[in-house]
Protein backbone atom coordinates (compact mmCIF):
# COMPACT_ATOMS: atom_id res chain seq x y z
CA UNK A 1 0.00 0.00 0.00
CA UNK A 2 1.41 3.31 -1.16
CA UNK A 3 2.64 6.06 1.48
CA UNK A 4 -0.12 8.97 1.54
CA UNK A 5 1.90 12.55 0.56
CA UNK A 6 1.59 13.42 4.24
CA UNK A 7 3.81 9.91 5.26
CA UNK A 8 6.26 10.50 2.18
CA UNK A 9 7.01 13.86 3.20
CA UNK A 10 7.78 12.99 6.65
CA UNK A 11 10.02 9.67 5.75
CA UNK A 12 11.90 12.66 3.04
CA UNK A 13 12.17 14.76 6.39
CA UNK A 14 13.22 11.33 8.58
CA UNK A 15 15.90 10.46 5.63
CA UNK A 16 17.31 14.14 5.43
CA UNK A 17 17.48 14.75 9.02
CA UNK A 18 19.31 10.87 8.68
CA UNK A 19 22.08 11.85 6.98
CA UNK A 20 22.77 15.27 8.71
CA UNK A 21 23.31 13.65 11.45
CA UNK A 22 25.36 10.40 10.79
CA UNK A 23 25.91 10.60 6.69
CA UNK A 24 28.14 7.34 7.00
CA UNK A 25 26.03 5.62 8.71
CA UNK A 26 22.68 6.66 6.20
CA UNK A 27 24.62 6.02 3.42
CA UNK A 28 25.41 2.42 4.50
CA UNK A 29 21.86 1.77 4.68
CA UNK A 30 20.81 3.38 1.36
CA UNK A 31 17.70 2.11 0.11
CA UNK A 32 18.46 2.67 -3.15
CA UNK A 33 21.22 0.41 -3.44
CA UNK A 34 19.46 -2.27 -1.55
CA UNK A 35 16.90 -2.08 -4.55
CA UNK A 36 19.41 -2.02 -7.23
CA UNK A 37 20.82 -5.56 -6.19
CA UNK A 38 17.04 -7.32 -6.15
CA UNK A 39 17.32 -8.08 -9.61
CA UNK A 40 20.55 -10.12 -9.31
CA UNK A 41 19.65 -11.69 -6.25
CA UNK A 42 16.31 -12.77 -8.37
CA UNK A 43 18.25 -13.76 -11.66
CA UNK A 44 20.48 -15.88 -9.07
CA UNK A 45 17.63 -17.50 -7.07
CA UNK A 46 16.19 -17.96 -10.09
CA UNK A 47 18.75 -20.33 -11.26
CA UNK A 48 19.26 -21.78 -8.65
CA UNK A 49 15.53 -23.01 -8.46
CA UNK A 50 16.33 -24.32 -12.34
CA UNK A 51 19.47 -26.17 -11.04
CA UNK A 52 17.63 -27.78 -8.09
CA UNK A 53 14.25 -28.30 -10.17
CA UNK A 54 16.19 -30.47 -12.96
CA UNK A 55 18.41 -32.25 -10.07
CA UNK A 56 15.25 -33.33 -8.67
CA UNK A 57 14.06 -34.66 -12.17
CA UNK A 58 16.85 -36.93 -12.15
CA UNK A 59 16.76 -37.79 -8.96
CA UNK A 60 13.21 -39.26 -9.64
CA UNK A 61 15.06 -42.36 -11.47
CA UNK A 62 16.44 -43.45 -8.06
CA UNK A 63 14.96 -41.99 -5.24
CA UNK A 64 11.42 -40.72 -6.21
CA UNK A 65 10.20 -39.05 -3.08
CA UNK A 66 13.16 -37.15 -2.70
CA UNK A 67 13.62 -36.37 -6.49
CA UNK A 68 9.81 -34.91 -6.16
CA UNK A 69 10.78 -32.87 -2.73
CA UNK A 70 13.87 -31.03 -4.52
CA UNK A 71 12.07 -30.66 -7.90
CA UNK A 72 8.96 -28.92 -5.76
CA UNK A 73 11.51 -26.98 -3.67
CA UNK A 74 13.17 -25.64 -6.95
CA UNK A 75 9.83 -24.56 -8.49
CA UNK A 76 8.98 -22.68 -5.35
CA UNK A 77 12.38 -20.89 -5.70
CA UNK A 78 11.68 -20.23 -8.96
CA UNK A 79 8.38 -18.93 -8.13
CA UNK A 80 9.41 -17.09 -5.68
CA UNK A 81 12.59 -15.19 -7.98
CA UNK A 82 10.31 -14.28 -10.61
CA UNK A 83 8.26 -12.15 -7.71
CA UNK A 84 11.03 -10.60 -6.09
CA UNK A 85 12.03 -9.65 -9.71
CA UNK A 86 8.24 -8.25 -10.61
CA UNK A 87 7.44 -6.57 -7.59
CA UNK A 88 10.60 -5.41 -6.28
CA UNK A 89 11.70 -3.23 -9.52
CA UNK A 90 14.00 -0.40 -8.66
CA UNK A 91 11.24 1.85 -10.85
CA UNK A 92 8.41 0.48 -8.74
CA UNK A 93 8.34 3.18 -6.77
CA UNK A 94 8.69 5.89 -10.03
CA UNK A 95 6.11 4.30 -11.06
CA UNK A 96 3.24 4.67 -8.56
CA UNK A 97 4.54 8.40 -8.37
CA UNK A 98 6.65 7.97 -5.03
CA UNK A 99 10.35 8.49 -6.47
CA UNK A 100 11.92 12.00 -7.50
CA UNK A 101 12.38 11.06 -10.76
CA UNK A 102 8.69 10.26 -11.54
CA UNK A 103 8.03 13.69 -12.56
CA UNK A 104 9.76 13.48 -15.83
CA UNK A 105 8.61 9.70 -16.76
CA UNK A 106 4.77 10.98 -15.93
CA UNK A 107 1.86 8.85 -14.95
CA UNK A 108 1.50 5.47 -15.01
CA UNK A 109 -1.50 3.38 -16.86
CA UNK A 110 -2.87 2.28 -13.30
CA UNK A 111 -2.18 5.70 -11.81
CA UNK A 112 -3.83 7.44 -14.09
CA UNK A 113 -7.12 4.56 -14.20
CA UNK A 114 -6.94 4.69 -10.76
CA UNK A 115 -7.36 8.59 -10.74
CA UNK A 116 -10.04 8.52 -13.07
CA UNK A 117 -11.95 6.30 -10.99
CA UNK A 118 -11.72 8.34 -7.79
CA UNK A 119 -12.67 11.43 -9.82
CA UNK A 120 -15.91 9.53 -10.67
CA UNK A 121 -17.22 9.00 -7.16
CA UNK A 122 -15.65 11.75 -5.95
CA UNK A 123 -17.30 14.34 -7.86
CA UNK A 124 -20.89 14.84 -7.17
CA UNK A 125 -23.65 13.69 -9.44
CA UNK A 126 -24.82 16.26 -11.92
Amino acid sequence: MPLSEHEQRMLDEIERALYEDDPKFATSVNVSRIRRRRPIVAGCLFVAGLVALVVGVIATQSLLAVGVIVSVVGFLTMVAAVGLFVFGQPGARAAKGMDKGADKAGPSLGNRMEERFRRRFDEPNQ
